[in-house]
């Protein structure tokens, strides 16, 4: 289930190359705070899957709530 909603994420990450430097910048629009920039496009898409992963983790670690993505909806059930 992890896997596919940070696959379904990332197939909605826009990316642009900036006019300034010539670099790739990338983000998933509704996740606030992950983006991404590198050398290269491919280095950018890799570089924004794990600031994703790392956002994911902190945000369970923190008991926030997921954007839903493609309708799928992570959630965080209490184990006794």
């Amino acid at each position: 289930m992890l896997t596919k909603y940070i696959q379904a994420a990332m197939h909605q990450a826009k990316y642009k190359i900036l006019s300034d430097d010539g670099t790739f910048y990338g983000e998933i629009p509704g996740f606030q705070g992950v983006w991404a920039n590198a050398e290269t496009l491919e280095d950018c898409r890799e570089e924004l899957a794990e600031v994703l992963s790392e956002w994911i983790l902190l945000r369970v670690s923190r008991n926030l709530s997921l954007p839903v993505v493609d309708g799928i909806e992570l959630s965080m059930k209490e184990v006794v």
